[in-house]
């Protein structure tokens, strides 16, 4: 999005210094034309030209058309109009020679100071071709003062330009970490604070990606911690929580990299066990569950034989993207395996054949 936002203001950007840029030396044929230092000839092939071009471009430039005019070629077409347009101004000229070329060049430096403010290169195609004119007509008198009042806001304008250039890549560089800083807190928001695990945001976002690629079989496992409550009653939160660290590690490392491993609630996880066979969904299960067994972690309030921390397991097939079926369907799995004395993996076949 911020990329977007960059290039479309580059874009509105080079729009608007076109449209200053024509609307300047439209206004300045307009004079040429119609307020000229002769008495003959007004009309004249390049100052038609300008602000014919003027006109049509400014109109091109409000449209916001999609492909951007070329600021350089516009400013050296217009350099060499206004360059001819001078040519045939001194042809006509009786008197004021010199002071009629100087305020014509300082009328094109103007204009391109006004327009081209952090465009050097433009800045000196535009002016280039009126400079050496003038500099031409006036036989070489006054040179290095004609040199002087171009290189002058030449100067200022490259030294602009590299302002405007450091400005722009720190902007760049901090829009490039506000999006770096906006990701990693995307992703934090889809992870379980306490556990690492993903939340149930975090796994809609996996899902759908991992949906997208439409490869293989997929099982959800619901897991609960068999009388958690307990536990937390007797051992306080603290103790539960790092149970629940522990858990969740534990169910982490029984999976492959490519599995959801989900904090789906409270002492509940989800896990979606992706491109794999039932056989391999039930031996991936056990091994969560004796992995979980194995933690070792003391448990003397759950009125079971075992006196660890032990998990139940709901295993189901998910049918193509239908994962609230899938869900309530290992839902009631978890819930016989509950009711069949903890401890043990229930599948949703299983289950229907009972």
């Amino acid at each position: 999005m911020t990329s977007h936002i960059w290039h479309a203001l580059l874009k509105s950007n080079h729009m608007l210094s076109l449209c200053l840029f024509v609307l300047l030396n439209g206004l300045s044929a307009m004079a040429s034309l119609f307020f000229p230092f002769y008495s003959s000839q007004n009309l004249t092939l390049p100052a038609i030209a300008i602000l014919a071009g003027s006109v049509i471009l400014f109109m091109l430039g409000l449209s916001h058309v999609n492909r951007l005019i070329s600021l350089n070629i516009t400013a050296f077409c217009y350099g060499l109009l206004w360059a001819a347009q001078i040519l045939i101004k001194d042809n006509l000229l009786i008197q004021h020679h010199h002071p009629v070329l100087m305020m014509s060049l300082m009328s094109v430096l103007l204009v391109a100071t006004l327009s081209f403010i952090n465009n050097i290169s433009a800045f000196i195609l535009y002016c280039l071709p009126v400079y050496l004119v003038v500099f031409w007509l006036n036989h070489n008198e006054y040179g290095l003062w004609l040199t002087f009042t171009v290189a002058l806001p030449a100067l200022g304008i490259a030294i602009q330009h590299q302002i405007q250039k450091r400005h722009r890549e720190y902007i760049q560089r901090v829009m490039h970490k506000f999006k770096e800083e906006r990701e990693r807190l995307s992703d934090l928001s889809m992870l379980d604070p306490l556990t690492g695990l993903y939340n149930r945001r975090g796994f809609q976002h996996r899902f759908d990606s991992t949906m997208a690629k439409k490869e293989g079989n997929h099982y959800i496992l619901l897991l609960d911690i068999d009388r958690f409550k307990s536990y937390n009653d007797h051992y306080g939160h603290s103790m539960g929580d790092q149970t629940l660290t522990r858990v969740s590690a534990a169910i982490r490392n029984a999976v492959r990299a490519k599995d959801i491993v989900v904090r789906y609630g409270g002492e509940e996880f989800l896990v979606m066990l992706t491109n794999i066979n039932s056989e391999q969904a039930l031996q991936t299960a056990e091994r969560i569950r004796q992995y979980v067994y194995d933690l070792n972690i003391v448990h003397q309030f759950n009125n079971e034989l075992s006196g660890n921390i032990t998990i139940s397991i709901g295993l189901t097939p998910l049918h193509g993207n239908n994962i609230e079926q899938a869900l309530l369907q290992a839902d009631k799995a978890l819930y016989q395996a509950k009711n069949h004395g903890r401890n043990q993996i229930l599948t949703t076949e299983s289950f229907d054949q009972s």
